[in-house]
């Protein structure tokens, strides 16, 4: 008996994974997709109880449309699934006026004419008293920015996609695939299946399935910590603390939320350990990582920082070496397209990846510059 043929088949069903299996399913392709694990694992990117979303995005103005699609979409798969997903907070961008964090903002929101408020340290403290920076910080406020269940997002997207046909498989990990004349045939645990057309959405287990390409990417172990204030401590609640990244020392970044049922959560971007082997990853977090992250937010938050931390876990960042996504087809396999290792900021784009990655399966072109997502020769 031939193998049951599909349209795509979608490798990993993490936030691009299952975004991408939405908008495929939605236009009418037989898509297959694929997880290694059990929904709601904790081993790779899409875990840990919020991301954060915003709009004025500092790091490079190209991302602003993709994310303003982001937001339509999110608001149009929480109407279709019945699920809360964004929660609009303000966000704010806080450091000393010249710092990355600050102007890049400023720069993003002139570009694209985008409302902000600009706060001294004195406003900022008024308006949010948890925050007490150093006379010489100011902070741009976001006014869309917000954060995401992650979770609740890929069990949307899922929902959505199965909804139009996908046929969605857990625990069931791709083991390997290879060119079928202008297809592919898949194989897994459970048997090998043929298909016009792979999405590898695998994350930090991406450069293994595609060993030609040589991949500069990096596995980065990312520790998170949740802070408990207290109950009596309604500084940090939804409503008078919206989510923040504080820029210091340069280019570093500290970021954080309101409280959510685990307490409130912080870290230290891009500050981990490199990974060699994704599935060896140390997940056990020692007592004293936690020590970067007081001292950074004892300058903007000093109230949080001495907050014992109720919990702290391990995700993992797939990262490039400009901090871009990728988003390519195999030069010599059209019908493959690798996806979208995320650098670490990627999770908030997920909606619109799926669409720009569908897009590009079915007709071949998107709207949106990805330039800076190719593959590099």
């Amino acid at each position: 008996m031939a193998p049951p043929a599909y349209d795509v088949i979608v490798a990993g069903l993490g936030a691009m994974g299952s975004a991408t299996a939405w908008q495929l399913a939605r236009r009418g392709r037989r898509v297959l997709a694929l997880e290694r694990w059990r929904p709601g694992h904790h081993y790779g990117s899409s875990h840990g109880d919020s991301r954060i979303i915003r709009e004025i995005y500092f790091e490079d103005p190209l991302y602003v449309p993709i994310v303003r699609r982001a937001y339509e979409l999110w608001r149009e798969l929480e109407a279709r699934t019945g699920r809360t997903l964004l929660v609009e907070t303000g966000g704010l961008m806080l450091g000393p006026p010249g710092s990355e964090i600050v102007a890049g903002t400023l720069r993003a929101a002139d570009a694209w004419r985008m409302p902000h408020d600009v706060l001294s340290a004195a406003e900022l403290h008024r308006r949010y008293p948890a925050f007490d920076p150093p006379p010489d910080h100011v902070a741009v406020l976001d006014r869309r920015a917000g954060y995401l269940r992650p979770e609740a997002c890929n069990a949307a997207h899922l929902q959505a996609a199965a909804h139009h046909g996908a046929d969605i498989r857990f625990e069931e990990p791709l083991l390997a695939w290879q060119p079928d004349g202008g297809g592919i045939r898949a194989t897994t645990l459970h048997g090998t299946y043929a298909a016009g057309a792979l999405v590898l959405t695998v994350g930090a287990r991406t450069a293994p399935l595609v060993p030609d390409l040589r991949l500069p990417l990096t596995v980065e172990r990312q520790v998170l910590h949740w802070f408990d204030p207290g109950p009596a401590d309604r500084r940090y609640d939804r409503g008078a603390f919206p989510i923040f990244i504080y820029g210091f020392e340069g280019a570093r970044f500290a970021y954080g939320f309101p409280r959510l049922e685990a307490g409130v959560k912080a870290a230290i971007m891009h500050e981990g350990d490199t990974v060699r082997d994704p599935d060896r990853v140390n997940r056990a977090v020692g007592a004293d990582e936690s020590a970067p992250l007081r001292r950074a937010l004892a300058r903007v938050l000093p109230g949080l920082a001495g907050c014992p931390i109720r919990e702290s876990t391990v995700c993992l960042f797939t990262n490039m070496p400009d901090g871009h996504f990728l988003i390519d087809r195999h030069p010599a396999y059209p019908q493959l397209l690798v996806s979208s290792p995320c650098s670490g900021h990627g999770f908030k784009f997920a909606s619109a990846i799926g669409e720009i990655q569908a897009d590009l399966l079915t007709d071949g072109v998107t709207r949106f510059d990805i330039s800076p997502f190719r593959l590099r020769s």
